[in-house]
């Protein structure tokens, strides 16, 4: 009786627990249910994903951004945690119908690596390849972007973002400035990108001249270093509206040179231009440029006491308080240029498969700015009969093209093999544009009645050797700085010397100075070029420093 008793207590208290469990449970399932109700917003899992009508926009292709960890390793720093994108632009299409505003998913997903994609730069790259990677899409909180311009400081942080899709048409006329932070997008690279004349997603090429009473940013009277052939005030030309043109790009502002700003960029540097006499007058420019934050002049001298002449071809500056060198060394054709036995005579001969004999010179520069064309169109390279040489042999006759192309890869190889790109920076300016009407500088050409630059140049055509430049350029491992600035200079038929590159006692009224330029005057514009790359580079480093 007393083992029975006992038995039916345990099966009552059983009992009762079992219905406490189970009212329990009953419970928190009612009360996980209403908090899901009340609290829709909150998921277990986020990702970073654009709304599917964000992407629609009829079939236009997409313009793919990639993250930092899809370039290539001398593009970045592989070792960099965070990825930037910087400034992405949206860039409305033509034809898109809707609201203005699009509308932007975004997600935030907390681990130890982040990729942060800032607004604050100015890099595109464009895939129509590529297509977009499907992904669950849980919580979403939207941010409203205007189809015209993105929203300031809109930071969007996301776990291990690979691409970022946004759509692209031909008829697209609002350009955006998109920028990622570890691609220079003003380099030529042996990658097959060829990035041309665009700083900060501007180009530069593209653009109007505009008369400006503020310039020029120096004068004859105060650069002592205006050699008579450039010196067109100098030399009696009384009309100074050449000097006052400023360019202007039709998709962004060229900043105007700042010489102490750009000394400080310099300091401690050398800045070495090679090539011809259209290099030597950027070269002088550049000086002219550089001495209006000089308050000492004495202060600024040839290391070999040479004075600036035709006649003499290598120069170096020194700046003593920036302790920095700005140097000049003749090379016409960047090859060497010999003397071979042609018959019963030794006869001058262009080697295109050998560096100019002075290129040691030019190593160990910090920043480097090449160029040749000048002399690619006189009459014995033009005809190109008994003068291109290659080794022993000198060729009958070799098209100019052809030769051009040869020594071109000549120096492409030089520089890959001499040039570290950690230390130096290289640029090369393609070919400016003669102004001669009636004739050719040796006969009876001229360009003296030009007062003011043309009205259109659609009827000039973009010169062969610029398209060889870059073909040769794309094929190159050190990344090179393509300076285009001849749809610029061909405006300017009247910034040409042209009787006024001798003083008035010394011309001849039948010769005249169409293919060199008055200083002041437009290489100063072709050096405000260089100025911006230069400091959109040096902003680029400090960035890339101090992300890491």
């Amino acid at each position: 009786m007393e083992r029975q008793r006992s038995f039916s207590f345990k099966s009552t208290r059983f009992l009762v627990f079992s219905f406490t469990i189970s009212s329990s449970f009953v419970f928190l399932v009612f009360l996980f249910t209403w908090v899901v109700k009340s609290h829709p917003s909150v998921h277990q899992e986020t990702h970073f994903q654009f709304k599917k009508s964000f992407l629609d926009f009829g079939g236009h292709k997409p313009i793919t951004v990639k993250s930092l960890s899809s370039f290539r390793s001398n593009d970045s720093a592989a070792a960099v945690k965070h990825s930037t994108v910087k400034d992405t632009p949206f860039v409305r299409p033509g034809n898109a119908s809707g609201s203005d505003k699009i509308s932007v998913s975004k997600e935030i997903q907390r681990q130890e690596n982040v990729s942060e994609v800032l607004e604050d730069g100015n890099d595109e790259t464009e895939d129509p390849e590529t297509e977009q990677e499907d992904a669950p899409a849980p919580a979403i909180e939207d941010i409203e972007v205007e189809s015209k311009e993105l929203t300031e400081e809109d930071e969007v942080i996301a776990n291990s973002v690979d691409k970022l899709e946004i759509p692209s048409s031909e008829e697209h006329k609002e350009e955006k400035k998109t920028s990622v932070a570890s691609v220079d997008k003003n380099e030529v690279r042996s990658n097959g990108k060829i990035e041309e004349k665009k700083t900060n997603s501007c180009d530069v090429t593209k653009g109007k001249w505009v008369y400006d009473e503020s310039y020029p940013l120096y004068t004859n009277g105060s650069c002592p270093f205006i050699d008579e052939g450039f010196s067109c005030d100098s030399n009696g030309r009384r009309d100074r509206n050449y000097m006052k043109w400023k360019w202007q790009p039709q998709d962004c502002d060229l900043p105007r040179f700042n010489a102490a700003k750009m000394l400080d960029l310099i300091r401690g540097k050398r800045l070495v231009f090679v090539g011809d006499s259209i290099n030597r007058n950027q070269w002088e420019s550049m000086l002219c440029m550089l001495m209006e934050a000089i308050r000492d002049p004495k202060k600024v001298y040839e290391t070999h006491g040479r004075r600036i002449t035709k006649e003499k071809g290598n120069y170096s500056f020194k700046f003593v308080d920036y302790k920095c060198t700005i140097e000049y060394y003749v090379s016409h054709f960047l090859v060497h240029e010999s003397k071979a036995r042609i018959g019963q005579k030794r006869k001058p001969t262009l080697r295109i498969d050998a560096i100019d004999h002075g290129s040691s010179k030019w190593r160990g520069a910090d920043i480097l700015v090449f160029n040749t064309a000048h002399w690619w169109s006189h009459y014995k390279t033009k005809a190109g009969i008994n003068y291109y040489q290659e080794g022993n042999q000198v060729h009958p006759r070799l098209d100019v093209s052809t030769a051009f192309r040869k020594a071109l890869m000549t120096w492409a190889a030089w520089v890959d093999r001499h040039i570290n790109p950690g230390k130096t920076q290289v640029f090369f300016r393609n070919s400016v544009p003669s102004h001669f009407r009636g004739g050719e500088w040796n006969s009876g050409g001229h360009c003296m009645e030009a007062a003011w630059p043309l009205n259109d140049t659609s009827g000039m055509r973009y010169p062969e050797k610029n398209k060889i430049v870059e073909e040769v350029i794309l094929q190159m491992k050190t990344p090179v700085t393509l300076l285009n600035v001849t749809g610029l200079s061909a405006y300017r038929i009247d910034g040409h010397p042209s009787i006024y590159g001798r003083k008035p006692g010394n011309r001849n009224s039948n010769i005249q100075d169409c293919s060199h330029w008055c200083l002041p005057g437009v290489p100063d514009t072709w050096n405000e070029i260089l100025y911006f790359h230069l400091q959109s580079k040096q902003r680029y480093k400090y960035q890339s420093k101090s992300r890491l």
